[in-house]
């Protein structure tokens, strides 16, 4: 079974939670209390869509390469349960074209697939996935027993095409889904004579599906809106890269996190030729190299190239290109594919085949939407003219990691661009636009981007790019002014008139601020621009920081004895050895935590305090009681309640007869109905989960207490369980950007640090302290990539982790004034760290002002 990678379960519980907030106090509501905790997005106000101001409409955003469909598939079962509340929601799945509509449905219909699996792993076998061309062909007991999951693109939805009309128009095949529908039931399109037309937008409309939304750039429009008034979806997910600028973004993953999860390839190793055939054959000698390599890996990898060519009519066409690795080196014909609109030679070819011999692939256009291969290695572009949307897609097939895994050599972790100075002649700032264009933030395409000067010129050069230290290159349009600079800066510079206009540019060696700002003046005004982004790139590759150095930063680690063994304090041991029982808790429910007052069509519930006045989401029909009349005992019930709760750490049978006993005390001592509390289920469910989570953290913090601090407790904070910091990744949600240039922070980029503010001035004090050799932004919620120390419920992320310069380590929590007694735990867990540590480690519990009137810098300096 796939498992969700880090990332992947962050964003599904963004999703989750505002849902379940959507359900008590409305879309926008939600969307407002959650955007206050998630500082790494804009905060724009919430739009909700003309005529569905009710409906939750939120963007989940994840760049090329992040497993959208995946996530997709996972949400259905989010939504279905914190919203929806039904066992069986209808899905209308909306994809941008025909060709991945195509692939969407062959990947949630394959067995074995990743994204069938995952809908699987909730609904089992209850699944029905059909094409949007095929809704006459679903039977009313599909929709009562199934998940059906219905695809189709934005157009076959639009009255005005062919698709479209069909879905508006009327349908006996269809009938049997409105034979219980009351005459006068409102929102439904009808005949002239009044009569209900069977259609399937009213048969969408009667059971309001979760509409997932997968890269529809568009659907805000005037046209794709009236498309969804019609539909009158319950909910609305948009997955995408790009988001248009007024989406409601819950939630960004950053390419970071994509890097530091093993999704994709970084950086890229981008080398700029003078002449095609340079970069055709360099590509040739790049894939030879990570093919020698990948005979090394513990899994199958062919390296494969993607060349661009030109159009007919062009010099580079197809063709020549064939030609040229054919005759000029020594291509086989059969390892060689052409994809192009004529020549389709990669249909029915399987490039995951241990058999396939195809290693160059050739295209003039972006490749066949859907078309994936995680074996693309190299990009080479040698066409003149090409477009952004062919360059992106082509990219982000040659971003994809093999396996979704780390490889061992780390010249396999890269991906490669070879480009010829006539098509890319400021390639640097041209593939920093395309990335930004994919998803990428501006800071994280300048990190990816690793330039490299001509490569092979002469023998006993290297075979692979990657491992020499860059120089700054790139065609400008006129000859730059160099007036200004001084004898050793012009020494460094190299300046060839290639043509009218083109002019190649090259500078060596270090550049810092003075000279960065002269060769910019220097510059032609319209090459500005790309001097600036290409110069910003060529300095986040020079090795600046102790990460980029590689130097070890590691934090030694809360440990307790446990079992006669030293071990690393996390949350499982503070359980007893024989785990926690459910059924030592109370099966009880008190009015506060779960209430229901039934009324005739709707029933008002209260939850932990929260009230709202419920009916089924899923109908616009008077409440149906089918299911209830249908005879429910409380065996069932608590069965039911059972799949929807099931946790790791109780056993089934333990589980089942705690449910059995809250029922029974709900309907003994609380006077409901067993009708009630099945009416009510899922919100039931919701209240049950709370309650089996306080009870879960009552047993957490007994042994918490017990294990950590209790006076028999053994507890030392060990350097040999150190955590060390990845030099290689640091997936920051987003970066600092702003004006106040950070000096010591271990890696280039500061993540998830406000421009202004009071932790930001902690920052700029912790920068200033000539105590402090070097310090990070400790990101939250990154177990594998960050420093923690254990709490009753869960784990504290301290804000800054610091290494000073006489070897002692330095944790600090800054925390406003307002919040000191509510986290008074995170402060005795890191003081009792550094207690433990034997003087090599200190905790500090920063405020803007202590109780000795001291501010931060003075806060620093009486704790060091």
């Amino acid at each position: 079974m796939f498992e969700p990678k880090n990332y992947q379960r962050e964003t599904l519980e963004w999703l989750r939670r505002y849902l379940e907030e959507a359900r008590f106090t409305g879309p926008q509501a939600a969307f407002d209390t959650l955007r206050q905790e998630n500082s790494q997005t804009e905060r724009t106000p919430y739009r909700a869509l003309a005529g569905l101001e009710d409906v939750p409409y939120v963007c989940l955003r994840l760049p090329t390469g992040g497993g959208k469909t995946y996530l997709a598939a996972r949400s259905i079962a989010v939504a279905a349960q914190a919203y929806l509340e039904q066992d069986h929601p209808l899905v209308l799945w909306m994809v941008p074209t025909n060709t991945i509509r195509a692939q969407t449905l062959a990947t949630l219909k394959k067995p074995d697939h990743p994204n069938r699996l995952a809908l699987e792993a909730v609904f089992g076998g209850q699944l029905l996935v059909v094409d949007i061309a095929n809704f006459t062909q679903l039977r009313p007991q599909d929709l009562q027993d199934k998940v059906v999951i219905v695809v189709g693109t934005l157009q076959t939805l639009r009255v005005n095409s062919t698709e479209g009309r069909k879905v508006y128009a009327h349908h006996e095949d269809l009938e049997a889904h409105f034979v219980s529908v009351p005459p006068n039931i409102p929102g439904l399109e009808r005949f002239e004579n009044g009569a209900i037309k069977f259609s399937f937008r009213n048969l969408l409309t009667l059971h309001r599906p979760l509409v997932i939304i997968d890269e529809a750039h568009n659907n805000t429009s005037e046209l794709s809106v009236e498309v969804l008034q019609r539909v009158q979806p319950a909910c609305m997910i948009e997955f995408t890269a790009t988001p248009a600028a007024n989406s409601n973004i819950l939630h960004a993953v950053s390419a970071l996190e994509l890097k530091a999860e093993e999704m994709i390839k970084l950086p890229i190793v981008l080398t700029q030729h003078e002449t095609w055939q340079e970069a055709v054959r360099d590509s040739v000698l790049t894939r030879q190299k990570l093919h020698d390599l990948a005979k090394l890996d513990r899994d199958y990898i062919h390296p494969i190239v993607l060349i661009q060519a030109e159009e007919h009519g062009h010099e580079v066409t197809f063709d020549i290109i064939r030609q040229f690795l054919i005759e000029q080196e020594k291509i086989e014909p059969e390892r060689i594919a052409v994809a192009t609109g004529a020549q389709r030679e990669l249909d029915g070819v399987d490039l995951l085949d241990r058999k396939n011999p195809i290693e160059f692939v050739i295209t003039i256009e972006a490749l066949k939407e859907g078309w994936d291969c995680p074996f693309a290695y190299v990009f080479c572009s040698v066409a003149t003219v090409h477009s952004k949307k062919d360059v992106e897609q082509l990219l982000g097939r040659v971003l994809r990691m093999p396996y979704a895994r780390k490889r061992q050599q780390e010249e396999l972790n890269r991906a490669y661009a070879h480009v010829s100075a006539s098509s890319w002649p400021q390639a640097v700032s041209q593939l920093e636009d395309r990335l930004i264009s994919m998803g990428f933030e501006e800071q994280e395409a300048e990190e990816a981007i690793r330039p490299q000067i001509n490569l092979f010129p002469g023998v006993g050069e290297q075979a692979i790019p990657g491992n020499r230290p860059p120089a700054i290159s790139l065609i400008l349009t006129t000859t730059p002014d160099l007036v200004y600079l001084n004898a050793e800066e012009l020494a460094r510079v190299a300046i060839r008139q290639i043509s009218a206009g083109r002019v190649a540019f090259e500078v060596k060696g270090e550049v810092d601020q003075a000279f960065e700002l002269k060769l910019v003046e220097a510059v032609a005004p319209v090459d500005r621009d790309a001097m600036k982004k290409t110069l910003s790139v060529y300095r986040r590759q020079q090795p600046h920081t102790p990460a980029q150095r590689g130097e070890r930063f590691a934090v030694p680690q809360l440990c307790l004895w446990a079992d006669g063994a030293l071990e690393v304090a996390e949350k499982d041991w503070f359980l007893d050895p024989g785990g926690w029982n459910l059924l030592d808790f109370p099966a009880e429910m008190n009015s506060g935590e779960f209430n229901i007052q039934e009324r005739s069509e709707s029933f008002l519930i209260d939850i932990n305090g929260r009230q709202l006045t419920t009916r089924y989401l899923g109908t616009q029909m008077p409440l149906d009681l089918e299911d209830v009349d249908s005879g429910w005992n409380d065996l069932q019930l608590s069965r039911w309640l059972d799949g929807k709760l099931y946790q790791p750490d109780i056993r089934q049978e333990v589980l089942l007869e705690w449910l059995r006993r809250c029922l029974k005390y709900l309907i003994d001592q609380r006077g409901f109905t067993l009708t009630g509390l099945a009416r009510g289920r899922f919100l039931l469910e919701k209240a049950l989960r709370e309650k089996i989570k306080a009870c879960r953290q009552t047993a957490y913090e007994r042994g918490y207490q017990h294990k950590l601090f209790d006076a028999g407790a053994r507890v030392e904070t060990s350097p040999n369980y150190a955590f060390t910091f990845d030099p290689n990744n640091y997936p920051a949600h987003w970066p600092y950007t702003g004006r106040y240039q950070f000096a010591k922070h271990y890696y280039s980029i500061v993540g998830e640090l406000e421009l202004s503010g009071e932790e930001f001035e902690c920052a700029q004090a912790i920068d200033r302290c000539h105590q402090v050799k070097y310090w990070v932004r400790n990101l939250a919620q990154q177990p594998n990539f960050s420093f923690r120390l254990p709490l009753a419920n869960g784990y504290c992320y301290p804000d800054f982790v610091c290494e000073l310069n006489d070897g002692r380590i330095l944790v600090i929590e800054y925390k406003g004034a307002h919040l000191e007694e509510y986290e008074k735990e995170k402060r005795s867990v890191g003081e009792l760290w550094a207690e433990k540590s034997g003087g090599k480690a200190l905790f500090l519990w920063a405020v803007k002002e202590d109780n000795q009137n001291r501010d931060v810098y003075q806060q620093l300096d009486a704790i060091l």
